[in-house]
């Protein structure tokens, strides 16, 4: 599948065909690909969309100079560490105050892309660290790749569909069993 709008579209319009309609779905987490963000825009218009930080991180770092690196890490990381959304936009002003001159284009796509770097912030505290970033879904990936990699070659589709079946159902009770510690926990 490619990275466009519309085949992110007609991957997300499969899904919502098929049962996924998004109801009860408030957030939607990801890498920043232009053609998915638009797909969501249409397919799902209401739902809160989170840019990932790590991902962001390294864009910005990577047009970094050495001798700029670890401030203008410190001052990207300031941002998504603030206390609230109104706290995270003044600690961008200061950013955006000292790297303006020297790196105009990063500074203006973080200012494009802040109001959906910033969405975490309408969720409760306890899990801001993990919705602004793609890690949990990441980690799935690294996953699959670290058990499938070994085996080389499988016998046909269906064992390889098995052995991903596993990895994620396995992935999908633990992450429940967190979710209702938290929110058991919270209550």
């Amino acid at each position: 599948m490619g990275e466009s709008q519309q085949a992110w579209e007609g991957l997300l319009q499969d899904l919502y065909r098929r049962g996924l309609t998004g109801k009860h779905l408030q957030l939607v987490i990801t890498d920043g690909c232009p053609g998915l963000a638009a797909a969501l825009e249409v397919v799902y218009p209401r739902v809160l969309h989170q840019r990932c930080w790590v991902h962001k991180m390294r864009n910005i770092l990577e047009k970094a100079r050495k001798r700029d690196y670890d401030e203008i890490k410190a001052g990207a990381q300031a941002i998504y560490r603030a206390g609230s959304a109104r706290e995270a936009r003044e600690r961008f002003r200061r950013f955006r105050k000292r790297w303006i001159e020297e790196y105009p284009v990063t500074v203006k796509q973080l200012e494009r892309d802040l109001p959906e770097l910033l969405s975490f912030f309408r969720f409760p505290r306890h899990l801001w660290r993990k919705l602004r970033t793609t890690n949990i879904i990441e980690r799935v990936f690294v996953e699959v790749r670290r058990r499938t990699r070994p085996m080389v070659c499988f016998v046909n589709v269906a064992s390889v569909e098995r052995i991903i079946y596993s990895i994620f159902h396995r992935f999908n009770l633990d992450w429940r069993n967190r979710t209702l510690r938290v929110f058991t926990q919270a209550a």
